[in-house]
């Protein structure tokens, strides 16, 4: 006669093993009274002894106290999306937020009495730690009223290692903090500064550009670079969630509104050696240069 019972041998000793085993393949009615005995007397004596037995789920050869070989689930109200599961002091785990990144090391070089970095902002995060949502639908961008980042053509692998990230202003203005621990978000009056420094709006551009034309299209006019700002034409999204002018232009957002509501952004081209000062809508995708504090 088949055993139709299964059972666990993975925190049993061989000498309850094979009581269980009597205990299934015997009909109940023909065991004795002394058989259902020696059955309990050894499952008691092995029950000290249980705590040194490895217990797997998934798995019949365990290799841990708990060895789960597949996936896990838990769900005790505090659950949730990108939580990470961590515990106290007295081992007692539960979902928490993740941390917030470590500070990282930003490059920067002196201007005029001001430190830029010398690389567009790169952050997925604001300061204290919260996700930037990250949108590639043109339509979902055009609706924004609120933070987000893409890649220009939404192409990380293309573009994010030289031009970072391109930000609407919503991001650059939430009271979380885009900038760096350390950093800000330039006024217009700090790029106003700056473009004085060098000689003024029409000829800043040229000290402020990467030279040659690995990034920017021919004949990239005036570009020395003797700021080491190293300016790259990372383009823009536009309101609609389109994108364009990689290579032929860089646009910067400034922290700082005009009276009608939109915002001051500085631009480099590769017509010539101007910044250019324009005001936009704060559905604008553009770069973002922050200034130490």
């Amino acid at each position: 006669m088949s055993n139709p019972y299964t059972y666990s041998t993975l925190t049993m000793s061989a000498c309850w093993q094979v009581k269980i085993k009597m205990l299934f393949q015997t009909k109940v009615n023909a065991m004795t009274i002394k058989n259902i005995s020696l059955i309990i007397l050894c499952v008691i004596m092995e029950m000290p002894f249980a705590g040194s037995q490895n217990v797997g789920i998934g798995t019949s050869t365990p290799s841990a106290k708990l060895h789960v070989n597949g996936t896990l689930k838990v769900v005790d109200g505090t659950q949730g999306a990108g939580k990470i599961l961590t515990s106290d002091t007295a081992g007692l785990a539960s979902w928490q937020p993740p941390p917030p990144d470590p500070p990282a090391y930003y490059q920067s070089v002196g201007i005029c009495c001001q430190s830029w970095m010398v690389k567009n902002l790169q952050v997925t995060t604001y300061r204290n730690g919260d996700p930037i949502p990250k949108v590639t639908d043109a339509a979902t961008w055009a609706g924004l009223t609120t933070g987000a980042y893409c890649y220009y053509n939404n192409d990380s692998t293309t573009y994010a290692a030289t031009y970072g990230k391109l930000y609407n202003w919503y991001a650059v203005n939430d009271s979380r903090g885009l900038a760096p621990e350390g950093w800000h978000i330039p006024t217009d009056f700090e790029w106003t500064t700056l473009s004085n420094c060098l000689g003024g709006d029409l000829v800043a551009g040229g000290p402020l550009k990467e030279v040659g034309t690995t990034h920017w299209t021919s004949p990239n006019n005036g570009a020395t670079n003797l700021s080491g700002f190293t300016g790259l034409p990372g383009g823009s999204r536009s309101v609609g969630g389109t994108f364009t002018d990689v290579g032929l232009f860089g646009y910067w957002w400034t922290a700082t509104e005009d009276a009608a509501g939109q915002v001051w952004f500085r631009g480099l081209v590769y017509l010539n050696d101007d910044v250019d000062k324009y005001n936009v809508n704060k559905r604008y995708g553009y770069s973002v240069r922050c200034v130490k504090d």
